[in-house]
């Protein structure tokens, strides 16, 4: 059982870390603003705190549940 929750976090933090990226990469491919977002360089910051957080997470999860 702990395997299959250590695979279900690992899981759910890639996710999270690939839909941030993606945002990222959207908001720097079509260089447009987001009607909800007209500051496009805190939007990215917001977006990269949250690849970092999820990052980290992953880290700490090798780090002591290896």
């Amino acid at each position: 059982m702990r395997e299959k929750y250590l695979n279900a976090f690992r899981s759910y933090c890639t996710g999270h870390l690939d839909k941030h990226k993606a945002n990222i990469e959207n908001i720097l491919q079509n260089g447009v603003g987001v009607a909800d977002h007209p500051d496009i360089i805190e939007t990215i910051g917001v977006e990269v705190g949250n690849v970092a957080k999820y990052d980290e997470m992953l880290q700490m999860l090798d780090k002591h549940f290896k």
